[in-house]
C-alpha cells in the first residue's frame, strides 16, 4: 500500500521557513527544495495556514512564512495538519465474521495499532520543527548555496 509523502514534504517546508531568517519564501522556492511541483507545495501551505502554522505575505517579495516561532511546532502539528487518513486502517470490507480468524481479528489487533500510533504520537510531540532545523544546520551538507 502506497504512503503519503505530505508529512515529510510539510517539515520539509516548515524546516526551510525556519531557516529562512523570517524572510517569505515562495512556493516555486520551497518545491525546488523539496523536488517536488509548487502545486503540491501550496497545497501544504494551504493546509499548513488552516491549521495555524504558517501565514502568507502578499505582493512583491512575498511568500510563505512561519506563523509562529518554529520551537512552538510540534511535529505531531504538522502531521495532524496534513495527514487525512489514520496510521492504521483496518480491513476494507469487514472479514468474514464466521471464521475463527476473520471473526477476531480487529479485535486482536486493534489495542497493538492503538499502542504503536500512540507512541509514534508521543515521539512526534517531543521534537519541533526549530529541532529538526537546528539538525539541517549541523549537518551542513550543502553542494550548492541555497536557492533563497
Amino acid at each position: 500500500m502506497p504512503t503519503s509523502s505530505r508529512f515529510v514534504v510539510a517539515v520539509h517546508v516548515l524546516a526551510a521557513l525556519a531557516v529562512s531568517d523570517g524572510k517569505p519564501m515562495r512556493s516555486e522556492d520551497l518545491a525546488y527544495s523539496a523536488n517536488t511541483g509548487a502545486v503540491v507545495i501550496r497545497g501544504l501551505l494551504s493546509r499548513l495556514n488552516e491549521a495555524g502554522l504558517t501565514k502568507s505575505q502578499l505582493g512583491a517579495g512575498g511568500g510563505a512564512l512561519l506563523a509562529k516561532d518554529a520551537a512552538a511546532i510540534r511535529l505531531i502539528d504538522v502531521y495532524e495538519a496534513v495527514e487525512d487518513t489514520e496510521l492504521f486502517t483496518l480491513h476494507r470490507t469487514a472479514p468474514c465474521a464466521n471464521c475463527a480468524v476473520g471473526g477476531n481479528i480487529q479485535e486482536a489487533l486493534r489495542p497493538a495499532l492503538d499502542r504503536a500510533r500512540k507512541s509514534m504520537e508521543n515521539e512526534l510531540s517531543g521534537v519541533t520543527v526549530a529541532d529538526i532545523a537546528a539538525e539541517v544546520a549541523r549537518l551542513g551538507k550543502f553542494t550548492i548555496p541555497l536557492v533563497w
